[in-house]
């Protein structure tokens, strides 16, 4: 994929979407790692964490690249998207960071590289799937979209607790993705290029509106289930 071509912009704009959308989780857990850091050994923790850790991401988006060259694999991985688009619009649960924070800067970069590797099988799916089996779209992406990540967190999460529609957008370009991934598989590519090319935009169209539209029924119904909790919770408190 050339440069100076559209397609590449757009997936790289694709790339820094998902990692801004799914790496809140991922900067929370740098800043609990290394709260008990001294404040001069913070940053170079932070550092050297956050490159273990890309370092590590690519490695393992570069394998993705290559197993879902593996019949079925592509579809397997959409559904897993689908499954991540919606529950990124259900209500956040309490308590889902935690995270032993290192009083050692070795400790605290081996534990931002391990959490990391292990909560990011949703980036790493996701960006495979958008960098159409290009590593240097990989590499792009993660250089600019992780800095933004790691130093703008915060503004990135004022921003989603301000404005709810960037996560809806966010899960719907996962819904996206997996339309995408889906029409090309090993298995599905030739006979969509042969018979009905006209899948390539609806099927990404298509389950973009349905991850939506799922997340965000099972968000209201969830949210409706609650709400008697809730209400009962503060009849017995003796506070009120």
């Amino acid at each position: 994929m050339a440069f100076d071509s559209p397609q590449f912009w757009f997936a790289v704009l694709q790339i820094i979407a998902i990692d801004i959308v799914l790496g809140g989780d991922n900067a929370v857990v740098i800043a609990l790692a290394c709260r008990r850091l001294p404040e001069q050994q913070r940053k170079l923790g932070i550092f050297w964490g956050v490159a273990g850790a890309i370092a590590l991401r690519v490695i393992l988006i570069f394998f993705a690249l290559n197993l879902l060259t593996i019949p079925y694999l592509k579809v397997a991985g959409a559904a897993l998207l689908v499954w991540i688009g919606i529950k990124l619009l259900q209500p956040e649960s309490e308590g889902e960071h935690e995270v032993d924070a290192s009083t050692t800067l070795l400790g605290a970069i081996k534990t931002i590289i391990v959490a990391d590797a292990v909560m990011s099988l949703d980036n790493v799916i996701a960006i495979a799937g958008a960098a159409k089996d290009e590593i240097s779209l990989v590499i792009f992406g993660l250089v600019i979209s992780v800095p933004i990540i790691v130093w703008g967190s915060q503004f990135v999460m004022r921003i989603m607790d301000r404005f709810p529609v960037t996560i809806a957008i966010g899960a719907g370009l996962l819904g996206w993705i997996a339309g995408d991934m889906a029409v090309t598989d090993v298995v599905t590519k030739d006979w969509v290029n042969a018979n009905a090319k006209f899948l390539h935009w609806i099927a990404p169209a298509v389950m973009a509106i349905v991850v939506v539209a799922i997340g965000k029924m099972l968000a209201v119904r969830k949210l409706a289930e609650a709400k008697p909790i809730i209400d009962l919770a503060d009849e017995n408190n003796p506070r009120k």
